[in-house]
C-alpha cells in the first residue's frame, strides 16, 4: 500500500469515528483508493484544485461521503451534475452501492478521468457521460429518470433546478453542496421556480474536528422539488 493511500485510510477513519458514523472498512479502502487517484490524476488533468490536494479528504472526499447521509431512502437512482473529478458522485456510490447514478461533465479530460476511476473502483453502478444536461439530446436520454440531483457548487441554485426539472421523476431531491451566503441564491431560485420546490432545507455541515463551528461555512442545500 503506497504511504499517501494509508495516509488517506487515517484521515478517513478519523473522521468517521470521530463523527460517529460507521461506514464499513471496504467502503473507506475505495474511498481512500479514489482520494490517490484523483490525486494522482489531478497532475495532469485539473480535477480539483492544485492547492487543495493536501487536504483532499476533509474538503472533496469526506464531505462528499457525508452528502449520503441526507439521501433519502426510497431514493433509487441519482444524476451528478458538473461532476468534474467525480464529485459527490463517486463518494455518494461507494457509501450508497444499492444507487444507481449518471455522473456528467461536459469537458472530456475530466469525464475521462471519472471513467477511469469508476472501472478501477469496480464501480458498475455509476455511468460517466460527456455531456450538457441542458442538451435536448441528453434530456431525450434521461428524460423523467432520476429521484435524486446531487451537485457540488458548479452551477447557482436556480439553474441547477431548472436542469433538473426535465430529468427527474414526478418528485426528486436534490443536494447541493455551497458555501457562503446562500441568500441571494435562494431569493432567485424561489422567484422562478417557487411552485416546482415544496420544501427546502440549509444543514450547516459541523464536523468534528476541524470544523466543529463551521467556520469554514460549508453547507448542504437539499430541495424537494417536483415536476
Amino acid at each position: 500500500m503506497s504511504d499517501s493511500r494509508e495516509l488517506y485510510l487515517k484521515q478517513l477513519t478519523q473522521f468517521f469515528w470521530e463523527n460517529e458514523l460507521t461506514p464499513d472498512v471496504t467502503q473507506i479502502e475505495l474511498l481512500a483508493e479514489y482520494a490517490q487517484l484523483l490525486v494522482e490524476r489531478n497532475d495532469i488533468v485539473n480535477l480539483v484544485s492544485r492547492k487543495d490536494t493536501p487536504n483532499v479528504i476533509e474538503n472533496h472526499v469526506f464531505i462528499s461521503a457525508l452528502l449520503s447521509n441526507y439521501v433519502p431512502s426510497r431514493c433509487t437512482r441519482f444524476i451528478d451534475i458538473g461532476t468534474g473529478g467525480g464529485l459527490p458522485g463517486i463518494p455518494l456510490a461507494i457509501m450508497r452501492p444499492e444507487l444507481r447514478g449518471v455522473v456528467v461533465d461536459s469537458i472530456k479530460k475530466k469525464i475521462d478521468s471519472v471513467q477511469h476511476f469508476a472501472e478501477t473502483l469496480l464501480l458498475n453502478s455509476v455511468t460517466p457521460e460527456l455531456a450538457r444536461v441542458e442538451d435536448d439530446s441528453f434530456i431525450s436520454r434521461y428524460q423523467s429518470s432520476f429521484d435524486l440531483v446531487v451537485s457540488r457548487a458548479t452551477v447557482p441554485l436556480i439553474l441547477l433546478v431548472r436542469y433538473a426539472l426535465p430529468l427527474i421523476t414526478n418528485k426528486a431531491h436534490l443536494i447541493a453542496l455551497k458555501g457562503g451566503d446562500l441568500t441571494e441564491e435562494f431569493d432567485k431560485m424561489f422567484t422562478k421556480y417557487s411552485s416546482h420546490i415544496k420544501k427546502s432545507t440549509i444543514y450547516e455541515l459541523h464536523y468534528k474536528p476541524s470544523n466543529i463551528k463551521n467556520i469554514k461555512e460549508k453547507k448542504l442545500v437539499v430541495l424537494e422539488i417536483s415536476k
